[in-house]
């Protein structure tokens, strides 16, 4: 295998990836030129520099001359911020009474940066959200813009995957378009590794057993996982949980009709933390960070051969290695249960990954959204495709070969399980996220888990009168 394009910018010093973003207030430098004001912010310390992060530190869109100001942010990376970039440049060059700045994000502290924009009244014309009830808390807090009749005009909601609409739907509203691709997780594979211990893709969580504990015995870290991002390690907390139980269970925990206290998260912690104990996962894994991009690294040169992650793995993969090229990357579904009667096909994800909404206070929200428009222009669309993504159209098609797996699994799935921690309340997703990484880490039981989560749902759910 070639030595990946991860590491050599890891060894060249000058890495710096990120995988979903974060947001922090960002508006225009004043300019009255039609070229985009581009931003790369970290992490914001504090409201007061979020609001010097903004300039104007307005949440609404501005005129500056003659020129009407919008800001949009997003978390995306390399060759898809790219084409964000440049799709603002057409619409810009389109409609040149606009002067659009650009933020980019990183993606693990994007709710943080959000929240502290929000207090200090700096939020941005257009950013994103994943659906759940994070999107509806906005809504109910009345910041989010209602795109009900601009989506709605010329059949433009058409194109979309009807479950995809529904994702951005509240109240019979929508409030958002689903934009950046249809993510559903699943195990990448290094392909020359299987190939070289005579491995087959697995259909039952037990089949996926035997493959790790044969990769174990020859020196083979069975999974890559980089879990000090916390939402990484949940995925296999989140699949194994459905696998068990269905959807069923964690629609009940929570909407407080049920609770986490319930065999199906039991059975995940603990067979979590069985394969902690076999050595399946990569050494270091509580303490690596997944922007980093260290354990894709380890992925990329077949010391690690699995990967359960997010479709945008693809875009990663062709931005980082050689692998799409060399033909060495495989996808196939989380394996089903054979002892459970619960609905194998169910997938975890979500119809559209980045929902981008605009803000109730934008002064002009009609042109916020054509922004977003912009971004699945026919251009857009033809270079997000080439790098991976799938588009939530209804006739969207790909050439890529692992795109069309994945595409597979979505189309013979039961269900769609939205990721547990874009679902949940900011609040409780923490815990979630939380306790998950304590499971990893082997510091905390699946029982004691499981009643932490359950208290803190109980304790949101007292607190809001639901």
């Amino acid at each position: 295998m070639k030595k990946s394009k991860l590491w050599k910018a890891l060894a060249s010093g000058v890495l710096a990836f990120t995988m979903m973003a974060a947001t922090a207030c960002g508006s225009s430098t004043g300019t009255s030129t039609t070229s985009t004001t581009s931003t790369t912010t970290s992490t914001a310390a504090s409201a007061a520099d979020t609001t010097a992060s903004t300039g104007a530190g307005s949440t609404a869109a501005s005129t500056s001359g003659g020129k009407t100001k919008l800001t949009i942010w997003h978390i995306q990376t390399g060759e898809v911020a790219d084409t964000i970039q440049a799709s603002v440049d057409r619409f810009m060059k389109a409609n040149p009474q606009y002067d659009v700045t650009v933020v980019q994000k990183q993606n693990d502290t994007y709710k943080t940066d959000l929240s502290l924009a929000i207090n200090a009244g700096t939020m941005p014309d257009v950013f994103i959200t994943w659906g759940g009830q994070t999107m509806y808390d906005y809504v109910d807090e009345g910041l989010v813009a209602d795109l009900t009749s601009y989506m709605k005009a010329d059949g433009y909601a058409d194109k979309f995957l009807d479950a995809a609409i529904k994702q951005c739907t509240y109240n019979d509203k929508i409030v958002a378009v689903p934009v950046e691709n249809v993510s559903v997780a699943g195990f990448f594979y290094n392909k020359e590794v299987f190939s070289k211990y005579n491995l087959s893709e697995p259909k039952t969580i037990a089949d996926l057993e035997k493959i790790c504990d044969t990769l174990v015995a020859n020196g083979v870290k069975p999974f890559a996982l980089a879990n000090a991002t916390k939402w990484t390690g949940s995925m296999y907390f989140q699949y194994l949980a459905t696998r068990y139980g269905g959807l069923q269970p964690f629609a009940d925990a929570a909407s407080g009709k049920g609770s986490f206290e319930n065999d199906a998260f039991k059975y995940a912690g603990t067979t979590i933390q069985d394969w902690v104990n076999k050595g399946y996962f990569c050494d270091g894994f509580n303490g690596m960070d997944d922007d980093s991009g260290q354990a894709r690294m380890l992925f990329y040169n077949g010391d690690a051969a699995m990967d359960l992650m997010g479709s945008w793995f693809i875009s990663n993969v062709s931005d980082e290695s050689s692998m799409i090229e060399d033909g060495t990357l495989g996808f196939f579904p989380f394996p089903s249960l054979d002892t459970s009667t619960a609905d194998q096909t169910y997938t975890l994800g979500t119809l559209g990954d980045n929902l981008y909404s605009v803000s109730a206070k934008c002064t002009d929200q009609e042109g916020a959204f054509k922004l977003i428009q912009s971004l699945l222009d026919d251009t857009a669309v033809k270079e997000r495709t080439a790098e991976g993504k799938i588009i939530p159209f209804k006739d969207f098609k790909s050439d890529n070969e692992v795109t069309n797996k994945v595409l597979e699994s979505l189309n013979s799935a039961a269900g769609v399980q939205l990721w547990y921690d874009q679902y949940l309340p900011s609040e409780v997703a923490e815990v979630h996220k939380d306790t998950c990484q304590q499971i990893f880490g082997l510091t905390m039981t699946p029982e004691q888990a499981d009643t932490t989560l359950q208290t803190a749902m109980k304790d949101y759910l007292a607190k809001n009168g639901k």
